[in-house]
């Protein structure tokens, strides 16, 4: 077959869809691959899965950089294989991976995981090779256009990728793959249309249909799975109750949806051990268990009757009824509507209750089943449905509340085993609580419920400082009596805040029901505190970590502990450590039971953090407890920076922080092979294919700093899009979305300025740095108040804010490419493009760790200054061959 296809010469308009559309197919399986691991496993798992496949464009550049000759020969051929290959690897590979057993809490126990992680990488990484060998050889045949084409990958890959997000309604997560199925079938077809290669189409279309049997018989066919959920996820254990049954299923955007019934289901967070033994009937089948990308269970509770509502006074979240008789409330997140129930159930005159997931409100108003079993909570006349963040409705309303609740709604999942990965959590954020406060009425209280099974204690610490940092920013310094705050071991922490303070009655009444509820009083005013142990439990908690004999373990007694000692009314005398009694003291509530040190830990806290002295404590503190903002919105990452190498041969201890350290591990192997990639063509062609080449340094820096900026913003947007989207898939759909069609535009008019790049470029780059800095530490703001306005308005919204400097940022790497390809620098051309695909990985590596050290604004701003960086090195790339070639136009 003769092709009269000139790429670099006015091609068809098939062929830039083709590219487009292959692309999209690319971006849509990253998008994929993550939705199977936050359903099957945990979301962070399929991010390192994708990044590190995405060196599939890396090891495609290095290769071709060394063959440039073969593949200009054989581009027709290579071309052809890498297309019919894609879509089926894509298929074949991913029930591949659903058939290795990869579970993340034995991922240091045992040493079969590591290769099972692993073989999910390899099985991954080869539809990315295919994929990115169809791009890296359509770009070196049409190098000297490479505007127009970058420009149709761009926007190809960015309009396919928010069709991946509708497509979630359609496809449930086990079916997804279909999606970037289809988007290949369509641009494989097109490629061989722009040749007039008919074989070549119908070739494509069976391999396709082959495909889509395989993904949809060979399971049923096998026995085998098409995705397999972890036996530690939540959903796993419903689904092993002998009675359960799914009673609700739904797939969108905002999470794969479930509710499962089972007699086995007991869902009653914080609730008193004391309600066995003093209630005469406990509510039987009250639950249902509702899952979230197989995540949970948040408990839905059915309408009680009248005679079963004594029921709801040994929740942990009941303790502002106590106090607040027909209160004006508002529920901050509605979740599986337990907050909501008890509200209605303690009398409350009126609930006003948020949501922020539509796929929640829709199933609790549309479901028949459900409907009923809750009493139609939502219709409830007492009941006004607010259907966006709480967090952003109370910082713009002008209602004010006589009790505002959050309880156990969003927090992170702290009970889970597996590490968590980097999520923000701005419904916690000092911002947040300083909104709630101040939407009290006076005399009115604030109560948020927090898991506290964690020793020793993290997230409850974070919290504690958290509140009362908002509590001064609201009230000033004088707040000693505006807490009270009770916890049970291992469950949860309730901490009250008043407007106006707790009056002595309040607190006694406060502290008979804890008493009652036989939980810990862990601070109200006027609490006595000993300081003397605080010293010991530090040193405990410390050596629990780092002692280089026996580990310390501060839950058992020990001749050192703090805490063991005799019960009130007793001491110890003589060296034989004989008890005899001494004379009695008024017992108060903190001095009762076991002395535990978690418990202990929580009374120092609140002392320090009232009366000062809160920072020295949290330094000597073997974990970070530092105060949750908007700009560092993160109940994870717990372990110091500096302590993060004295944890590498103990990672057991550590369980839950295994995603923050995965990102840590992943910077590493990201950069470790980035450099070889990258260096791999130096290695192999330094004297016969870049001797000529001048300017190599600073290209280098400037297409590293491109694939470190753009990956960065992009990346780091995404997470300040939640403060307005309220979902991470959703907020990063429409950010990649936006920022690649956008940038392609850029990429498009860019062409315009080729003549004129080396006066341009430097006012782009300065553009994009100001744009970014101003972003950085204004974005917020405007993202605050989108968020409060109907979805697909702030959709809207969003998009427009993220067009001018995504606009701008699809100026630099047409350009340069496009110059390098006119200048004759061919395998440079191949070597550029390799490393800003390697640094866009390490980019993205690199994000987190920046937000949960610096925040949000500082991941933005390194993004503005690798721009400023790339200014300078860009006049590299503008240098002409040494031997004659021709010179830049």
């Amino acid at each position: 077959m003769t092709v009269t296809v000139d790429l670099d010469h006015r091609p068809p308009l098939t062929f830039y869809l083709s590219v487009g559309l292959v692309a999209g197919s690319i971006i849509a399986l990253q998008i994929g691959i993550m939705r199977v691991f936050s359903v099957g496993s945990w979301a962070h798992f399929g991010s390192l899965v994708v990044s590190l496949a995405m060196f599939g464009f890396g090891l495609t550049s290095a290769v071709m950089c060394v063959g440039k000759g073969w593949f200009e020969r054989h581009w027709l051929g290579a071309i052809k294989g890498a297309l019919l290959a894609f879509g089926p690897l894509m298929v074949v590979c991913n029930l591949a991976a659903q058939q290795v057993p990869f579970n993340a809490i034995f991922l240091v126990s045992d040493p079969m995981q590591k290769w099972r992680l692993f073989a999910n990488f390899v099985l991954y990484f080869l539809p990315f090779l295919a994929g990115a060998l169809y791009l890296g050889v359509v770009f070196l045949k049409a190098k000297k256009t490479f505007n127009r084409v970058y420009f149709a990958d761009l926007v190809g890959s960015g309009l396919c990728g928010l069709s991946v997000l509708l497509a979630m309604y359609y496809f449930r997560p086990d079916d997804l793959i279909m999606a970037p199925l289809l988007l290949w079938l369509a641009g494989g077809v097109l490629w061989f249309v722009s040749l007039g290669d008919r074989r070549g189409i119908g070739a494509i279309v069976i391999v396709a249909i082959l495909s889509a049997v395989v993904h949809y018989m060979a399971p049923q066919v096998l026995g085998i799975p098409k995705l397999a959920v972890s036996d530690y996820k939540g959903v796993s254990y419903a689904r092993k109750f002998p009675d359960n049954q799914r009673t609700y299923e739904r797939a969108s955007p905002f999470g794969y949806l479930e509710i499962y019934s089972s007699s086995y289901l007991h869902f009653a967070p914080g609730q008193s051990d004391n309600a066995a033994f003093n209630l005469p009937t406990m509510p039987k089948n009250a639950y249902l268990g509702l899952y979230i990308d197989s995540e949970g269970p948040s408990g839905i509770i059915k309408d009680l009757p009248a005679s079963e509502t004594a029921y709801f006074k040994y929740l942990s979240m009941y303790y502002p009824y106590i106090l607040k008789q027909n209160p004006d409330t508002f529920v901050v997140q509605f979740g599986g509507g337990i907050s909501t129930a008890v509200a209605l159930k303690a009398g409350s005159a009126h609930v006003t209750v948020a949501e922020g997931n539509p796929a929640i409100l829709t199933a609790f108003r549309e479901d028949k089943g459900l409907r009923d079993f809750t009493g139609d909570i939502l219709n409830n006349p007492k009941v006004t449905v607010i259907d966006y963040d709480g967090r952003l409705y109370v910082a713009h309303t002008k209602n004010r509340y006589d009790v505002i609740d959050l309880s156990l709604a969003d927090s992170a999942g702290l009970s889970s085993p597996g590490g968590f990965s980097i999520v923000e959590k701005y419904a916690y954020t000092r911002e947040a609580m300083s909104a709630y406060m101040r939407a009290l009425k006076p005399g009115g209280i604030l109560s948020v419920t927090l898991w506290n099974k964690e020793e020793p204690p993290k997230s409850v610490l974070k919290l504690y400082a958290t509140m009362v940092a908002a509590a001064r920013d609201v009230e000033g310094s004088d707040i000693a009596n505006d807490f009270y705050v009770a916890s049970s071991y291992l469950s949860t922490a309730t901490v009250l805040f008043k407007r106006g303070g707790f009056t002595p009655e309040e607190i006694a009444k406060l502290n008979a029901h804890t008493k009652a509820m036989s939980f810990d009083a862990i601070y109200y005013p006027g609490i006595k505190v000993d300081t003397a142990d605080l010293k010991q439990i530090l040193q405990d908690y410390h050596d629990q970590f780092f002692f280089e004999g026996a580990p310390a373990d501060p839950t058992a007694p020990s001749e050192k502990e703090p805490n063991d000692k005799p019960p009130p009314g007793m001491a110890t005398t003589g060296a034989d450590g004989k008890v005899e009694a001494k004379e009695a003291e008024p017992a108060s509530s903190e001095q009762e039971g076991p002395r535990v040190p978690a418990t202990v830990l929580g009374r120092l806290a609140w002392h320090y953090l009232i009366n000062g002295g809160w920072q020295q404590v949290a330094d000597e503190y073997v974990f970070d407890t530092r105060v949750l903002t908007n700009h560092q919105p993160y109940f994870a990452a717990y372990i110091k920076v500096k302590d993060l190498l004295k944890f590498t041969d103990r990672l057991e201890l550590v369980q839950d922080e295994w995603g923050y350290l995965l990102v840590w591990a992943t910077l590493g192997i990201a950069t470790l092979f980035a450099l070889t990639l990258v260096l791999f063509p130096l290695v192999f062609g330094w004297r016969t294919i870049f001797s000529r080449y001048p300017g190599k340094f600073g290209t280098l820096i400037y297409f590293l700093c491109l694939g470190l900026g753009y990956i960065i913003v992009e990346v780091g947007m995404i997470s300040h899009f939640v403060l307005a989207l309220s979902n991470a898939t959703v907020s990063a759909s429409v950010l990649i979305t936006g920022m690649l069609v956008f940038s392609g535009i850029g990429s498009f008019f860019s062409e315009r300025f080729l003549d004129r790049a080396r006066s341009v470029m430097p006012r782009i780059f300065l553009a994009i740095f100001l744009i970014l800095t101003f972003y950085a530490f204004t974005i917020d703001y405007a993202l605050d108040w989108i968020g409060t306005l109907p979805y697909v308005l702030r959709i809207v919204l969003c998009l427009l804010l993220i067009f001018p400097p995504a606009f701008l940022m699809g100026f630099p790497m047409p350009t340069a490419m496009t110059t390098l390809g006119r200048l004759g620098k061919d395998h440079m051309f191949l070597w550029a493009w390799g490393i800003n695909g390697c640094f866009s990985v390490i980019g993205a590596a690199l994000v987190p760790i920046v937000a949960t050290s610096f925040g949000l604004p500082a991941v933005v701003l390194v993004g503005a200054i690798a721009y400023l960086v790339a200014l300078p090195a860009f006049f590299s790339v503008l240098m002409p061959l040494r031997s004659g070639r021709p010179a830049a136009a």
